[in-house]
């Protein structure tokens, strides 16, 4: 596991970003080449699809191939799911055009927004339809761990996620400010890359304390077998954040975006995917995040939350 530090990090995401993707998908231009049409004059030849690194590129392929196939089978075109090297690479490639549906954090979602990539919300994930979505960012320690709160961070190697992970990295800031902690300054911070790598490098020792998703510290690991009940200890949670959205490309055609807009709205929860036939059962759907529902509308300004800890914290990554 390779964590890097938060000296470093920034200037070299944003020089990276760009590249950041994994080469196996077509940009725009390659699209053209081929005969397609670019995203600003039609629908592309391939719908690209990414997403932040909550956890190993493997798992979150897995994730989406059922979003990919209610996609392909609705709109007609071809699907491609792209593996993020960090969250700064969504957001880069999408002002690039290279990928039309990006799966964001609320923090990376609102840096793009807010920094003019031209995206719309289309859904975020609940476990009940009419429930309000949203999750928390835990504080977690080592199971005997001698820190018991935010305070006692001081001094200490804290694992992060990344600049633009909403739980993994501003939550958190705003949490160790309002303990008078200086959150790059006051500990020796670290970035893990996915929320999965922070809460096991803080089990394994390689950060006394660290941040992560609730449920990843508390199912997604357990359930895979790399933390057992126990092996952590979370010592802080944040207030309720706005779930994750997944934004598409405002420059698509009106057309496909009202398409997709009802593909991820309407048809892509587990009781709809059963009506249809991808799955016999609600429990054999799998979809991102193991939403237990699946996906339900959502508007930017339920992310205004996230623009008011901006505020707070002032952080250099809310003016990435």
């Amino acid at each position: 596991m390779r964590i890097r530090s938060s000296r470093s990090l920034t200037a070299a995401a944003v020089a990276a970003a760009a590249l950041a993707l994994s080469a196996c998908g077509s940009s725009a231009d390659e699209d053209n080449s081929a005969g397609g049409t670019s995203v600003g004059d039609g629908a592309p030849d391939t719908l690209v699809i990414a997403a932040i690194p909550s956890e190993e590129s493997s798992s979150l392929q897995q994730q989406f191939a059922l979003v990919q196939k209610v996609i392909e089978d609705e709109t007609g075109l071809k699907t491609e799911f792209q593996n993020a090297t960090d969250y700064a690479a969504v957001i880069e490639a999408q002002r690039a055009g290279k990928v039309h549906i990006g799966h964001y954090g609320p923090f990376s979602y609102v840096t793009a927004r807010d920094s003019g990539v031209p995206v719309q919300p289309l859904a975020s994930f609940a476990d009940a339809p009419d429930e309000k979505p949203g999750y928390q960012s835990y504080a977690i320690v080592p199971a005997g761990s001698d820190i018991r709160s935010l305070e006692d961070f001081r001094g200490k190697t804290v694992c992060f996620v990344d600049p633009t992970s909403t739980s993994g990295y501003l939550y958190p800031s705003a949490g160790l400010i309002e303990a008078g902690i200086d959150p790059e300054n006051d500990v020796t911070p670290v970035f893990a890359g996915g929320h999965d790598a922070s809460a096991l490098a803080v089990k394994s020792g390689q950060c006394d304390a660290g941040f992560a998703f609730d449920t990843m510290v508390t199912e997604t690991l357990v359930k895979k077998g790399d933390l057992a009940e126990g092996d952590l200890d979370v010592v802080w949670e944040s207030e309720t954040i706005a779930s994750s959205p997944t934004a598409v490309l405002s420059t698509l055609p009106q057309d496909l975006v009202d398409q997709l807009s009802d593909i991820f709205q309407n048809k892509l929860n587990r009781p709809a995917l059963v009506e249809a036939g991808y799955c016999s059962t609600a429990e054999e759907c799998e979809l991102p995040e193991s939403a237990e529902y699946g996906y339900i509308p959502v508007t930017d300004d339920v992310y205004d939350g996230v623009r008011k800890v901006c505020e707070i914290t002032q952080s250099p990554s809310c003016a990435s």
